[in-house]
């Protein structure tokens, strides 16, 4: 490869003195970014071709993903909706069911040729005539709103640009629907065009230029709403968030009133999540004083914080998500990682545990408030998505959808282990394998992780993972701090100055599997995607001897500037700010940028981005392929994968997940040796 250009670029942090030499690859659409991402792109090409397992893995992933898919249904008064993808579908198609006929209502592979335009949210006005849905192009977080009247089957002309993250919150009378969005680009700075969020109603039938604004605070442009109608559809809620904090603020005020929003919840002190309301009473989730979770009552009359009730108390595990259903509470808890769901009375008293039918992770739950009826999906690391019909008080649960599965998942195991980090904290971890699997330390390994954002990692199901039990390796998912495994405490534990705890945590994880023959240092592979992919790195730099290979998709990579890029500056609550000097110590020390050493032989490492990722601008990857190329040791392996027409993952075609897969493995293939 020839001379790649370096930028003479130094910034003094606090006195300390950073070079910033590949700062031009952050401008994607300069010739010279395109040339050499160019260069890059046929070095894995030609990396790539020479995988000798590749095309039979790519068969064999497309036959594993060959079963039909199915998501939880929601009902309508009378109307049951659902969606499913009959197996290799780019996306899921939605369905009404009919009596002898189910008919489709959105079907969005027919909105592109190649699947690349996804349907990524959507809501029902609550008579059931009509849905409105966001699709998004490309994988880009940007979505535009659309439409439909449900029984012709015909788009109306109503067209919502500007939109991201938002909530759908349809009116009572089925006028229309309350929404957040940011500026129209151009009419503010290019660094505030996902600032300024604010709260419209859009009136069907009308243009989105004569939409009314509902709610705004321009003196707090950092602010995103989620706008919600509350369970007596007498209130509009909003839920107030500042980037990815896990505290957040509610507002509330009656649907039809012209005053301002009653600021109910406005120290941002917490998380709180609206459940239910009866008349003035509101139910919230929270985690006030709480780590773990509880259930209170406030009085919108009376709503200091000294005349709350608590309804339900603080448990041993997680408070995962509280659901309402005539008269009682449904709470899911998070037991050691995996889902258990408990009935409680409206006055908090205990009633009885819904029996699951496999050890996993609850997927979604929809409720209809007019019967007594819940649909709920679990999955698991060997199962498909599972979805079950439940009514209240009644002992059995009934499967509503199951899939059949194109191989037999009997011959796996998993199970769950618990190893010790370095500062002595417990850590559990998933281990999915064959049932005769030998500890003699030879098996491949993908360790994967996350650690961060309040995100659980619980057990999940991805066809992909079939292939790589079906050659022999081990896939372990390790359940690390920063996540909501074990509530808040957990979360901040493994967030701003206590980050390194994450760190450790992985690491100990490669450590342990050695440690107790599941595999060895050349066997073992680590992977991770956006923090995760952070934590690869991370991880890879700080001990560049304990793993053989390196998947590291979509990654946060420079510490000391992911906060001017895109969202980036939605992630300061749990990364931290490097502009403030208390902050900058503790970024500097393990941003994965600034930590690759001069002629150290790292592991193999994969690298990939996407060009419309405009979550983790695709700079983050490119800055640091160029980094490690310029100084890791010349026989260290470091493959750059752009992909374009993708994002960061949101709503990715089946094709190319497939694709990237059989990438995935014909790397491991080569590097596990």
């Amino acid at each position: 490869m020839k001379t790649v250009k370096k930028d003479n670029i130094v910034e003094d942090f606090y006195g300390t003195k950073v070079a910033d030499p590949y700062r031009w690859l952050e401008d994607s659409s300069s010739l010279e970014t395109v040339e050499w991402g160019n260069s890059l792109a046929a070095q894995c090409d030609t990396y790539f071709s020479q995988a000798e397992s590749k095309a039979f893995d790519k068969q064999r992933l497309e036959e594993l993903w060959n079963y039909p898919k199915f998501f939880v249904p929601k009902q309508v008064k009378s109307n049951l909706f659902y969606q499913k993808n009959d197996g290799l579908q780019n996306q899921a198609v939605l369905y009404k069911r009919g009596e002898e006929q189910d008919a489709v209502v959105v079907d969005p592979n027919t909105l592109s040729e190649d699947g690349t335009i996804a349907m990524t949210n959507y809501a029902f006005s609550n008579d059931g005539a009509y849905i409105a849905y966001a699709t998004s192009l490309h994988g880009s977080d940007w979505q535009q709103i659309h439409v439909r009247d449900i029984q012709s089957g015909q788009d109306l002309e109503d067209h919502i640009r500007y939109v991201k993250f938002t909530a759908i919150a349809w009116a009572p009378d089925h006028s229309g629907f309350f929404y957040s969005r940011f500026p129209e680009p151009g009419s503010v700075e290019k660094e505030d065009e996902s600032n300024y969020n604010a709260v419209y109603f859009h009136k069907l039938g009308t243009s989105q230029d004569d939409d009314p604004l509902v709610h705004e605070q321009p003196d707090e442009k950092e602010l995103m709403f989620s706008p919600m109608i509350s369970d007596d559809e007498k209130h509009l809620c909003l839920h107030v968030f500042q980037g990815t904090a896990s505290e957040n603020r509610v507002f509330v005020k009656a649907i039809d009133s012209k005053v301002e929003f009653m600021r109910l919840l406005d120290d941002q002190n917490a998380g709180y999540q609206y459940i239910t309301n009866e008349g003035r009473i509101f139910y919230f989730q929270t985690d006030l004083d709480s780590p773990n979770g509880r259930v209170i009552a406030i009085d919108l009359d009376h709503p200091e914080p000294q005349n709350w009730q608590e309804v339900l108390p603080e448990q041993d595990d997680v408070m995962d998500s509280v659901k309402f259903i005539n008269g009682k509470f449904i709470v899911v808890l998070l037991h050691d990682a995996h889902h258990q769901l408990h009935v409680y009375n409206q006055n908090g008293t205990y009633l009885y545990q819904i029996k699951l039918p496999i050890i996993g992770s609850l997927t979604e739950m929809t409720c209809h408030k007019e019967t007594d009826e819940i649909y709920f999906g679990m999955t698991s690391f060997l199962s498909p998505t599972i979805i079950y019909h439940y009514e209240m008080d009644d002992p059995d649960v009934t499967v509503f959808a199951e899939s059949t599965l194109p191989v037999d998942t009997t011959d796996f195991q998993t199970e769950q282990v618990f190893y010790t980090s370095k500062d002595g904290s417990k850590i559990p971890m998933f281990l999915t394998h064959h049932n005769d699997i030998k500890l003699d330390s030879e098996n491949p390994v993908i360790l994967n992780g996350y650690g961060g954002f309040n995100i659980s990692r619980t057990p999940s199901f991805n066809p992909a993972i079939l292939r790589w039990l079906e050659k022999g390796g081990i896939y372990a998912v390790a359940n690390l701090r920063g996540g909501n495994e074990y509530g808040e405490k957990w979360h901040k534990a493994g967030m701003l100055e206590n980050k390194q705890n994450v760190f450790d945590d992985f690491i100990a994880a490669g450590e342990w599997l050695i440690e107790t023959k599941y595999t060895n240092q050349k066997k073992l592979s680590i992977m991770g995607g956006s923090n995760g992919g952070l934590l690869v790195a991370a991880c890879m730099l700080q001990r560049p001897d304990l793993f053989g290979a390196v998947i590291c998709t979509v990654p946060v990579i420079d510490m000391l500037r992911y906060h001017k890029f895109t969202i980036g500056r939605y992630w300061i609550p749990e990364f931290g700010n490097p502009e403030k000097p208390e902050h900058f110590p503790f970024l500097y020390a393990y941003s994965p940028l600034h930590n690759i050493k001069n002629g150290q032989k790292y592991p193999p490492i994969l690298i990939t981005t996407a060009e419309s990722d405009d979550r983790v601008l695709p700079a983050h990857a490119k800055k640091f392929a160029a980094t490690l190329l310029e100084k890791a040791d010349k026989d260290s392996t470091v493959i750059l994968r752009l992909e374009a027409k993708a994002g960061h993952g949101l709503g990715k075609p089946t094709s190319k997940v497939i694709d990237e897969w059989a990438d995935f493995y014909a790397f491991l293939d080569m590097e596990l040796k």
